[in-house]
């Protein structure tokens, strides 16, 4: 599969947002047919589903074997080579893959238009989303035109302007974050990138029958962030990193590692598929994690390209599983974690939009209050209200602190502004981040 630097497509999309699939998208989300789609899918087996969007943003079922293949086969320059000693691995499952196949370089230090290669090609993520991810990661962790996608790279990488940031695995609470799926708190552990066995045995264990899914997925997130308040005691779910960057580890295990197929041409994820992606080798009680030996599956096949997982797609998914009903699904994995947490909002998944964290003992998770945070342009109950949740998240990510000081800020801000104006976002003054200094966790991370 030959693949193509979407800057051209980055260009039109900077002075269009509605340009194919988009507006196409928009249009069938407004399609009273496709709403009593959704609406059907939501209330499924009585119980609100995690996946809802999928009927909204998937309307047809396409599959495309020619076009959803991706290659890896001896000889296509994308076959599996393991890292070396000296090569960048961190966090993300999915960056580690494409270092190891090539579609990233195999140093893991890559520039942003790379990192749109990638994403956008080998699994579909849509252009707006791709943009902000990739420009966010070179500003705050990176040079401002290039990021690791491990830890802070050696002098031999890059060099000049191309150098520097301490990448993925020491952007704690700025762009990685606490109750990640398989990877461990730094504060609590002392490291954020290590695979855990034992969490991703868990993951198995919450998704019974041999496959993952969105409920499956956020009925696990729940839990793991009940783990973290009995647990961390710097546990933080900011407004930035825990808003949208935690559920997007959970999300978009799913969305970009299900394999597709005419059968399914929605996605499925197997456990094998999802084993694969991160690592795993072994069976469910028996997982041994090869640690950066991540691996796009033979035989796989992305999404189609027709329905990129852009920002509107991952909004719904994001409220979707905030809304999803807990109910006959929190039980259903093993009850092996020593979490005794009693709080009520264990029974609910709008915990997950809660702005706040431990105060430096275990199971004393505070919520800041929103319009004091946000200076009295949004409250608590606004961010269920279309995208508002999304407008707090991008104007905190706008406050992040880079790594080093660099000219990229004003390419960060012009991208979070051409978000933030496509959302109709309420004025924002600006995030008053005094309030989250309260949080160890956060407090930490700003030093």
């Amino acid at each position: 599969m030959k693949f193509s630097t979407p800057q051209k497509l980055v260009a039109v999309m900077a002075t269009t947002a509605t340009a194919f699939p988009f507006a196409a998208l928009e249009e069938a989300a407004k399609d009273p047919k496709i709403i009593a789609i959704a609406n059907e899918h939501l209330k499924r087996e009585g119980i609100v589903s995690a996946d809802a969007a999928t009927a909204v943003f998937e309307p047809v079922p396409i599959f495309n074997a020619e076009k959803q293949y991706i290659d890896i086969s001896p000889g296509s320059g994308h076959e599996y080579v393991a890292p070396g000693p000296n090569d960048l691995r961190g966090p993300c499952p999915g960056l580690n893959a494409f270092a190891n196949h090539n579609f990233l370089p195999h140093n893991g230090y890559a520039t942003i238009t790379q990192f749109l290669d990638a994403t956008m090609n080998v699994v579909g993520m849509g252009p707006i989303l791709a943009v902000f991810l990739a420009t966010f990661g070179a500003v705050i962790d990176g040079s401002g035109l290039a990021w690791s996608i491990g830890g802070t790279p050696p002098a031999s990488i890059g060099g000049g302007l191309l150098g520097g940031g301490n990448g993925i695995s020491g952007s704690h609470n700025k762009y990685e974050s606490d109750a990640s799926p398989t990877r461990p708190d730094l504060y609590q552990e002392g490291n954020d990138y290590m695979t855990m066995e034992d969490q991703f045995d868990d993951l198995i264990n919450t998704s019974p029958g041999g496959y993952v899914d969105l409920n499956s997925l956020t009925a696990f997130r729940s839990k793991r962030f009940d783990q973290q308040i009995a647990n961390n005691p710097y546990f933080f779910n900011g407004p930035f990193t825990g808003v949208l960057v935690q559920p997007a580890a959970y999300t978009f295990i799913y969305r970009f590692m299900a394999n597709h197929s005419e059968e399914h041409p929605y996605g499925q994820l197997s456990y094998d598929t999802i084993a694969t992606w991160f690592g795993m080798t072994g069976g469910p009680g028996a997982w041994k994690a090869n640690q950066g030996q991540e691996k796009i599956p033979e035989n796989w096949y992305r999404r189609a390209l027709e329905y990129p997982y852009d920002n509107v797609y991952f909004f719904a998914d994001v409220l979707a599983a905030a809304q999803a009903d807990r109910s006959d699904r929190s039980d259903r994995s093993n009850s092996s974690d020593n979490s005794d947490s009693s709080d009520s909002s264990n029974s609910s998944n709008l915990k997950f939009l809660d702005i706040g964290g431990n105060t430096g003992t275990t199971n004393s998770f505070t919520g800041v209050d929103i319009m004091n945070l946000t200076g009295g342009a949004l409250n608590a109950g606004d961010l269920l209200e279309g995208n508002k949740f999304a407008c707090l998240a991008f104007q905190a990510a706008a406050q992040a602190k880079p790594d080093i000081l660099l000219g990229g800020i004003t390419k960060l801000t012009d991208s979070i502004g051409d978000i933030t104006s496509k959302l109709a976002c309420p004025q924002l003054q600006g995030i008053d981040d005094s309030q989250l200094m309260q949080f160890p966790g956060y407090a930490k991370s700003q030093q």
